[in-house]
């Protein structure tokens, strides 16, 4: 069995905690609250006939503050850099941040990951994402988005997760 260390990080309020909770216990909450320092747990995926162990770290706060400790991210195979898909604050400084990812974990694997697709919806729909808007919003990020996610439906988190397991056994 392989064994990895992921890192959820990002600005506050993304969803990395929905993420954490939607891939490891497959459950969503609406309530917000606030991750003090890191959450751990584990989840081992199947990828053709090989498990992976994935140790999934939920890092409180933002990569540039001060208040999270650098040792957090040691050790991590990869990296998963949540956003807002709603919030544009939350992706206007991912160059810096990646700059800073890079220089902590410079070999690791580094997922950018827009969160709540599910409210990306065509007007006059409950299920149509709109892919103009969608479109948009990947441009203005001005780095390649690796995925987007709903974890309040589920929609692309597992798939998510398989890609990276996918890239772990590669």
């Amino acid at each position: 069995m392989i064994s990895r260390k992921v890192i959820l990080t990002g600005s506050f309020g993304v969803g990395k905690t929905s993420l954490f909770r939607r891939f490891i216990k497959g459950t969503f909450s609406e309530k917000y609250i606030t991750t003090i320092g890191v959450k751990v747990d584990k989840k081992v995926v199947e990828i053709r006939g090989e498990e992976v162990s994935i140790l999934l770290w939920d890092i409180a706060g933002e990569v540039r503050q001060d208040k999270v400790p650098k040792s957090f991210f040691l050790g991590a195979s990869a990296i998963i850099y949540v956003f807002d898909l709603t919030r544009p604050s939350t992706y206007k400084n991912i160059g810096v941040d990646m700059k800073i990812l890079n220089d902590i974990l410079p070999d690791a694997i580094i997922k950018v990951v827009g969160n709540k697709e599910d409210l990306i919806l065509k007007e006059g729909t409950d299920n149509v994402i709109d892919i103009a808007a969608l479109d948009k919003i990947k441009k203005e990020v001005a780095i390649h988005v690796d995925a987007t996610t709903s974890a309040k439906t589920g929609d692309n988190v597992e798939q998510l997760f398989s890609n990276l397991a996918e890239e772990f056994i590669a």
